[in-house]
């Protein structure tokens, strides 16, 4: 079978391409590197980095993928090193008036959960469980298989 070596870039349907990158550069960080012009020059997506991934995200201009499709779901889970990390996303997510979980239990670890314009979840998990709680047993949370 071959072998895949890697996820190439994450991308995100958004119903509105200004306000979506305008959040995404506000929260995350993000640095938009490319554009992507449609057949008439009108730019529909951008290509960009948040510090510390290794994996560019996207974000395509979809009105009716983003309209609906992607609320409530999350594509992708990013990495956070620990509880001060989770607690620290919570405090700069509060100072930037996004509504947030707060700092919640996960399978095992730490997980702040919030989302983008268009509902979007965006869940930070901690890599590191110090200090929390097994949850493996427990209704909701991923267990072994």
């Amino acid at each position: 079978m071959p072998v895949l070596t890697g996820i190439h870039h994450v991308k995100y349907p958004v119903s509105d391409l200004a306000i979506s990158r305008e959040w995404y550069e506000r929260v995350l960080g993000y640095r938009v590197a490319f554009d992507f012009p449609d057949e008439h020059g009108v730019v529909k997506g951008v290509g960009g980095f948040v510090e510390g991934l290794a994996v560019p995200i996207s974000l395509q201009e979809n009105p009716a993928a983003a309209a609906g499709a992607a609320a409530g779901f999350d594509p992708v889970c990013f990495s956070i090193a620990d509880r001060a990390a989770a607690d620290e996303w919570a405090a700069r997510l509060t100072e930037l008036g996004v509504e947030h979980s707060g700092v919640i239990d996960g399978t095992r670890g730490w997980r702040v959960i919030f989302r983008d314009p268009d509902g979007t979840e965006i869940r930070l998990y901690s890599t590191s469980d110090q200090d929390a709680q097994d949850h493996t047993d427990k209704p909701g949370y991923a267990r072994m298989v």
